[in-house]
């Protein structure tokens, strides 16, 4: 399994998500410290209405426990964009 479907089974698996979306940036970081090690950047997009009622940090915190064993081998950097399933859809009007 490659690891951006790790990723994605370990945030399912966590967090039951409507929508999931990640992208490896791994390219875009040729020569970065993290990158020389093997590590991945990412971005992530997840819908999940385990975040409602959640502050933004309460909801990255969610995201980060869910791959907390990935990192730092795997991941190196995740940016995150965690959303109610209310927000993504006022967000797509």
């Amino acid at each position: 399994m490659d690891r951006v479907e790790t990723i994605r089974k370990q945030l399912s698996d966590a967090l039951s998500p409507i929508q999931l979306d990640i992208e490896d940036e791994s390219h875009l970081h040729k020569g970065h410290a993290g990158a020389a090690s093997g590590a991945g950047h990412f971005n992530v997009t997840i819908v999940s209405d385990n975040f409602v009622g959640q502050a933004t940090l309460a909801r990255h915190r969610m995201v980060y426990a869910a791959v907390d064993n990935l990192m730092p081998v795997e991941i190196h950097a995740l940016s995150i964009k965690a959303l109610t399933s209310e927000e993504h859809s006022s967000a797509k009007d």
